[in-house]
């Protein structure tokens, strides 16, 4: 990868209070925004109409939503088609930290085959549930990559290297909604994509919006959990293998 020619990836469904201050934070920072309607409400897509005027903006329109997880995917694709190395995923609602991007551009600068992941730093104001479920995907995650090299495999704030990201989403199937995170990353992983990680502090404002719906995302991602495991099993020994060779070379996972 030669050229270093970020964009940021914003999915959106019907945040429109967030979306604007989350895409002019970013583009304060000097990234131009692909911003991914996932079929919002009228109130909404009149935000991202308005915001698609502006220089920098681009908006790309799903009538219907599909999930977070086709939304990105959307995303993926378009940013490829416009040019861009690398896209830096963030979510509309406002949790994640915008003064940590340049961090993010920096480490990616600095390792432009990588992923840069965040990983994320809780508050008081996290919901214990969610708290619970990560730790359980933690674990799950462990399992299937036969290491420990992901510290979180759900936090939507990544800046993801283009290149080996769409030839992943068009081999295999990374999860149309909440479930999209983890298939995705796990699936960089067994394709050697280097990764860093990023500490991240991340917010549950008390009026925000969120989409997870706790049974119908639940059973995605467990679904993604066992479609992950019986995957990991017939790639195991070329996993351990490299787990050998990290070790051999001083860097064990």
């Amino acid at each position: 990868m030669t050229s270093h020619k970020p964009c940021a990836l914003i999915p959106v469904y019907n945040h429109g209070h967030t979306v604007a201050a989350v895409a002019h934070g970013l583009r304060a920072r000097g990234l131009p925004c692909l911003l991914v309607d996932d079929g919002s409400d009228p109130a909404c897509a009149a935000v991202l109409d308005a915001l698609a005027r502006e220089p920098g903006m681009r908006l790309i329109r799903r009538r219907v939503n599909g999930g977070k997880g086709v939304a990105m995917l959307d995303g993926f694709r378009a940013a490829g088609e416009l040019g861009y190395s690398h896209a830096l995923q963030i979510d509309a609602d406002g949790q994640h930290a915008l003064q940590d991007v340049e961090q993010f551009l920096a480490l990616s600068r600095a390792h432009p085959e990588a992923v840069i992941g965040g990983a994320p730093i809780y508050g008081q104001d996290a919901p214990r549930a969610r708290l619970y479920g990560r730790w359980l995907t933690r674990v799950w995650v462990w399992i299937n990559t036969l290491s420990l090299d992901i510290p979180d495999a759900m936090c939507g704030f990544r800046l993801y290297p283009l290149p080996p990201t769409l030839a992943v989403i068009e081999r295999a199937p990374v999860g149309r909604r909440m479930d999209f995170d983890i298939g995705i990353i796990v699936r960089l992983h067994w394709r050697g994509t280097p990764m860093v990680w990023l500490p991240t502090r991340v917010v549950y404002p008390a009026d925000g919006v969120s989409h997870f719906k706790g049974l119908r995302d639940n059973a995605m991602i467990s679904m993604m959990h066992a479609r992950l495991f019986f995957g990991m099993l017939w790639r195991a020994p070329w996993l351990l293998a490299q787990r050998a060779l990290k070790a051999a070379r001083g860097n064990p996972a």
